[in-house]
């Protein structure tokens, strides 16, 4: 396991109270009967049928976003290309860190840039509901990974840089697999995690460890690039 999918993961866990706050909501609605519906589905199959559907969309990004930079790497005649892409990746775990300890929402910005396209994948999710089976959950799942999320955003660019789309894959799956504690939590515990995750210590531990491993991989790019 290289240090860029324990990265992964480690940021899923730690800014897991961002993916509740955009997902939890949508994921805890699932569990609820609909008018149709004869009884309430089951609420953890629900849940975990839905955050099966969304690892799979994250690695299915991951894949597409890890196989095309690697592609274009291998046409282009800038050794470098990796290395460069790999700084800016350093800089979104930085912008990350900030929004994270909330000491700047630049990166709510780079969320603005995935509203068009949520626009045209949201209506496909709508079409899932009310949930007919727990089944039914992967599809919405996988649809709802698309939405537009400045966390998830920061780590396709590490999955970009992965150097091949399985590597990209797996370093979508491995953050998809720290955030799924918290997204598989319900109730009174997920409250209390939300409130540990918003407390101000956690808060800024989390941010830190996020920002001292985007400044360890800048500086790596930039002393690979000043040695050439």
């Amino acid at each position: 396991m290289t240090i860029d999918l324990v990265g992964a993961f480690t940021i899923g866990l730690l800014g897991a109270g961002h993916c509740m706050g955009m997902c939890g909501g949508i994921a805890s609605l699932l569990t609820l009967p609909s008018a149709k519906a004869q009884a309430t589905p089951p609420a953890l199959l629900v849940s975990l049928n839905y955050n099966l559907g969304r690892l799979v969309s994250y690695s299915l990004i991951g894949a597409l976003v890890g196989g095309a930079i690697a592609s274009i790497v291998a046409l282009s005649e800038f050794n470098h290309v990796l290395v460069v892409l790999r700084l800016i990746a350093a800089l979104f775990m930085i912008l990350l860190a900030c929004y994270v300890g909330k000491w700047w929402n630049g990166l709510l910005m780079v969320e603005k840039l995935g509203k068009n396209v949520w626009r045209v994948v949201s209506p496909l999710g709508q079409k899932c509901l009310p949930l007919k089976t727990p089944a039914h959950a992967i599809p919405f799942g996988f649809i709802w990974g698309w939405l537009p999320c400045g966390l998830v955003y920061s780590i396709l660019t590490w999955a970009a840089v992965s150097g091949s789309a399985l590597g990209g894959a797996l370093t979508m799956l491995f953050f998809g697999l720290g955030t799924l504690p918290a997204m598989l939590l319900v109730g009174s515990q997920a409250n209390k995690l939300k409130q540990l995750q918003n407390s101000l210590i956690f808060r800024n531990i989390a941010a830190l460890s996020i920002l001292l491993f985007g400044l360890y991989t800048g500086y790596g790019s930039v002393i690979i690039l000043s040695s050439n």
